[in-house]
């Protein structure tokens, strides 16, 4: 039996989403899936246990790096025997950090893929743009210098549609295939935080903050919104801006 379940994490204290390996071995660094097979074991579902040789898997939607934060990851896993929704979700709760969550149990097909079938991501970038701290900003970044929301959005346009990301792609991306189709990226401001949401089928690794670093490249130095088309069509990463920090990017929701 195949189930989903939504997670929700906040990112700062964990090497990333997924489980790292080097050299063919595990790295003994906290990550959500350790937690969560963690937990799954203590659970003692199916002929899965605390003490059991063969290691709980857990297939997530994608990757998110040290950091990056959730609010609709999905993850898939099978079990030899039915879950109860409500009683797993209470107790899977219970057990785990309290910086990782999981809501929205569901029974699918056994061809249901969390990653595969995925039809598309949408990411969110928050920053704070003003001059002085507050102290609960948080992990959010500050940028002081002013931006222009209306170049900003203009810049995001030229994403729209089937590209080739190659130049808001870092060098970790294992995933030969560099076209993405971007079917919403929209900025507003609220208050002085400034939201950026970018909708679409995949992402390569780093993406989303090579191309909001790009943006604050763009307003920091004044420079007209075409130059996002100019980054793009050159296909080279060194034309990009900055990779920015993985706080304040939260993976929104995936649709199937």
């Amino acid at each position: 039996m195949r189930y989903t379940l939504q997670v929700q994490y906040i990112g700062k204290n964990y090497a990333g989403s997924q489980i790292q390996f080097e050299n063919g071995k595990e790295i003994d660094t906290p990550t959500i899936q350790g937690e969560l097979e963690k937990a799954f074991c203590k659970l003692k579902i199916g002929n899965n246990t605390e003490n059991s040789k063969r290691r709980f898997k857990t297939v997530f939607s994608g990757r998110t790096d040290k950091g990056v934060n959730s609010l609709g990851q999905v993850i898939h896993f099978d079990v030899d025997k039915p879950i109860v929704a409500s009683k797993f979700v209470y107790q899977i709760n219970e057990i785990l950090p309290d910086d990782i969550s999981v809501s929205d149990l569901k029974l699918v097909d056994d061809n249901f893929h969390a990653q595969k079938s995925a039809k598309r991501r949408h990411y969110r970038y928050e920053f704070f743009n003003r001059k002085c701290k507050n102290a609960f900003d948080g992990d959010l970044m500050r940028i002081k210098f002013d931006i222009n929301l209306i170049r900003m959005q203009e810049s995001l346009n030229y994403l729209l549609g089937e590209h080739d990301f190659s130049s808001f792609k870092s060098s970790g991306t294992l995933n030969p295939s560099k076209i993405c189709f971007i079917e919403k990226a929209e900025v507003q401001k609220l208050g002085d935080k400034v939201v950026i949401d970018i909708v679409g089928n995949r992402f390569l690794y780093n993406m989303v903050r090579t191309i909001v670093g790009t943006l604050l490249e763009i307003e920091g130095h004044n420079l007209p919104s075409e130059h996002m088309k100019e980054v793009l069509d050159a296909l080279d990463r060194r034309k990009a801006g900055a990779t920015i920090s993985p706080y304040g990017l939260t993976l929104v929701k995936v649709e199937y």
